[in-house]
């Protein structure tokens, strides 16, 4: 049975007298386990799509389920808490507050689902744990160099054991050692169970993923799999790098 699943999806904004079509009769189904990639140039919809798959927007019309949750309709209170149960996101920009410790950081997602500070610690430090990260859960994000504090981002989307994960633009901020160790990363965690879907505009990350799905002017012109796609790097811990110096 499908994870996620989208029939005949319409996304429409108006910008003055102007209707805007983002998204134009899209309909996708995506297994859990996957590991795909959403590729498509800037303004491609993309991102609106990702938007509706992660539960931050609703459909104009159409249906989208998520584990078997209709939340074509839904409201902004259901829509929060399909997230909290179902969905991590990764960032680009990694979006760690500097001032937190990296244990803190993660711990943050569980603050919001009121989960005691005792089972927080634990289940921040199995997180941070398996991304490899477990010497560094006393450091701020200002002492990690790019690549650790991207595993930090993801520990973080792990921590709530969601079932899907969104990241955009995951290696955008990474050299391309770096990056490939990060995409090796999510290639096991879908073999671990996890659903993991990524944003991007790289053909060069989309053709390292089994599944790839391109998006153009609102709609899906190609889905393309390719479940025997080499990875280069490893998907095991980065070795130790030094504290960036200031």
């Amino acid at each position: 049975m499908p994870i996620i699943e989208l029939t005949d999806v319409f996304k429409r904004y108006r910008v003055g007298e102007q209707e805007i079509v983002a998204l134009n009769g899209i309909n996708l189904s995506i297994d859990q386990g996957e590991y795909a990639a959403i590729i498509g140039p800037s303004g491609s919809g993309k991102s609106t799509l990702m938007h509706l798959l992660g539960c931050l927007d609703t459909p104009t019309s159409g249906r989208v389920l998520i584990q078997g949750n209709d939340v074509s309709t839904a409201d902004a209170n259901r829509l929060s808490e399909m997230r909290n149960s179902h969905i991590g996101f990764v960032f680009q920009s990694f979006n760690l507050l500097p001032k937190l410790s990296v244990l803190q950081n993660v711990e943050l997602p569980m603050i919001y689902a009121g989960v005691s500070s005792r089972e927080r610690r634990e289940r921040a430090l199995a997180s941070i744990e398996r991304v490899g990260l477990a010497d560094r859960a006393g450091n701020t994000p200002l002492q990690l160099s790019g690549g650790q504090m991207q595993r930090v981002a993801i520990a973080r989307a792990l921590v709530n054991s969601p079932r899907i994960i969104f990241a955009d633009e995951p290696t955008g901020n990474l050299d391309s050692k770096t990056g490939a160790a990060i995409l090796a990363l999510f290639r096991e965690l879908s073999q671990q169970g996890s659903t993991i879907v990524l944003v991007t505009h790289d053909d060069k990350i989309a053709a390292q993923t089994p599944r790839r799905i391109e998006i153009k002017d609102g709609r899906i012109v190609q889905d393309f799999f390719n479940p025997d796609a080499d990875l280069p790097g490893t998907a095991r811990p980065l070795t130790p790098q030094p504290t960036p110096t200031s």
